[in-house]
């Protein structure tokens, strides 16, 4: 190590010591935001929106892929004392509908996921709000959404849960999530 160098270390060394006790003062803790979108009233609700609002694609995907099953059965079954018309109609209603079903399982994942970002992205916006109240509130200097490793007594999830229930609660029976759903695609 040159000369510089050393100094550059010598001096990081001496501004960690200067500021450890400051540090120690500090009042810190650290919030589970995946937890708080799985158990908050917020999320819970925009767990509901979203299954209700797909419920009837995914009742349709279900029909498509048992029908497409009955049909891959009966191939295999009878496909040998079947006319040649017979099993090529065959085939060719499971390769049309096969295909049917991929397109709209993969329009249902596409619009699914675009739905469940955007009623995310509200529901995180409102978190993070109550984060920073409950931050200001309990005079914390700093709240720290992810750590590698965080010792259990600075979590303060359950803190920031408690206030999000009586947000809701405030609110009325509805949690301060997503209001009226958005209409559903249809299906393509």
């Amino acid at each position: 190590m040159n000369g510089f160098s050393k100094l550059a270390v010598a001096m990081g060394v001496a501004g960690l010591a200067l500021t450890a006790p400051a540090l120690a003062d500090m009042k810190i803790g650290v919030v589970n935001s995946a937890r708080l979108i799985q158990e908050s009233p917020q999320g819970k609700s925009v767990q509901a929106l979203l299954q209700t609002e797909f419920a009837a694609r995914q009742k349709e995907l279900q029909g498509l892929q048992i029908a497409l099953k009955a049909k891959e059965d009966k191939l295999k079954k009878d496909g040998d004392t079947m006319s040649a018309d017979e099993r090529s109609r065959l085939e060719k209603d499971l390769k049309d509908g096969s295909r049917d079903y991929s397109q709209k399982l993969q329009n249902y994942q596409d619009d699914a996921n675009t739905r469940q970002n955007e009623e995310l992205s509200k529901v995180q916006s409102v978190l993070v709000e109550e984060v920073q109240n409950y931050a200001r509130e309990q005079k914390f200097d700093l709240i720290l959404t992810e750590a590698v490793y965080a010792n259990p007594s600075l979590d303060v999830t359950s803190g920031v849960l408690a206030a999000l229930q009586a947000r809701a609660a405030k609110a009325g029976t509805a949690p301060a999530a997503p209001a009226a759903p958005a209409k559903a695609p249809a299906t393509k």
